[in-house]
């Protein structure tokens, strides 16, 4: 995937939309113009150094991937529950609980055989670790959802059998990371998650994807942010009141695509021209 273009936080407003693709591009001419004017922020990041802890083995499709577990203290903790309390709330579904986490970008290493593979780097709150080290429980729920966490971010599919390695804390080297800087709450209840928008996608012409994103609760573009990829549109809400993270199996032209918000239809609306389909 390409480094998404970040196209919120001051998307312009549109007053009307008309119903033909006409207007729907003059629109996005404009709102094109006004996007090139706004200041664009992203939320304040700080940098971190991961400390090793330990490694595990598993494989794609593509090949071997390692998969580091690290820690770091500046990464917040989860709620201090004891392991028979969450053991109740996994076993009711209760998926506000969370174990905040930092998935690192994959990097290319060589193993012991001299062969290539991928790792990938996911950190923890230190004190947490230390906790974790003395629980089989707690260490396979940490895997289990930062295998799942790497699934959806970089769109994989791992096997969810791993090996553990041994004397071998760490696949290639550990890179810094960016966090944010103001701490998301320790838990979530089911009630305050984002609620997931209904998208809609079509092709307008061969070479353009247009998409409406419904956002009923907004009066205006104030607060929403969009990135788009080569494949994928993550946008989220103010106040977190929404997120969608949609993956598109077309090779968008992210540094094109323009988005505008329609204020009558409560809508994001936004077009995707798409790259020539390689030969």
């Amino acid at each position: 995937m390409a480094n998404p273009k970040l196209l919120g936080m001051g998307l312009s407003e549109a007053e009307a939309i008309g119903a033909d693709s006409a207007r729907f591009e003059e629109l996005l001419l404009q709102a094109s113009k006004e996007l090139q004017q706004a200041q664009t922020t992203r939320p304040e990041s700080t940098q971190i150094q991961p400390q090793p802890g330990f490694c595990i083995k598993t494989n794609s499709s593509e090949g071997k991937v390692f998969i580091n577990i690290c820690h770091s203290p500046s990464i917040p903790p989860p709620a201090d529950v004891t392991e028979e309390e969450l053991l109740q709330m996994l076993e009711e579904d209760q998926a506000g609980f969370r174990i905040p986490m930092s998935l690192g970008e994959p990097h290319a290493e060589l193993d012991a055989k001299g062969q290539g593979c991928t790792a990938y780097d996911v950190a923890v709150n230190s004190d947490f670790y230390r906790r974790m080290q003395n629980s089989d429980f707690l260490r396979e729920l940490v895997i289990t959802i930062a295998r799942e966490g790497l699934e959806d971010k970089y769109n994989l599919q791992l096997n969810p059998e791993w090996r553990m390695m041994k004397n071998r804390p760490f696949m290639g080297s550990i890179s810094q990371q960016n966090i944010r800087s103001e701490q998301r709450p320790r838990i979530q209840e089911l009630g305050d998650l984002p609620e997931k928008p209904h998208l809609n996608l079509w092709l307008e012409a061969p070479d353009l994807l247009l998409a409406e994103v419904d956002l009923p609760k907004l009066d205006g573009a104030l607060g929403l942010s969009l990135e788009i990829g080569e494949n994928r549109l993550v946008m989220g809400g103010p106040q977190q009141l929404y997120h969608l993270d949609a993956y598109i199996p077309l090779q968008i032209n992210s540094h094109e695509s323009k988005a505008a918000f329609h204020r009558k239809r409560k809508q994001l609306m936004v077009a995707m021209p798409l790259l020539p389909v390689p030969s």
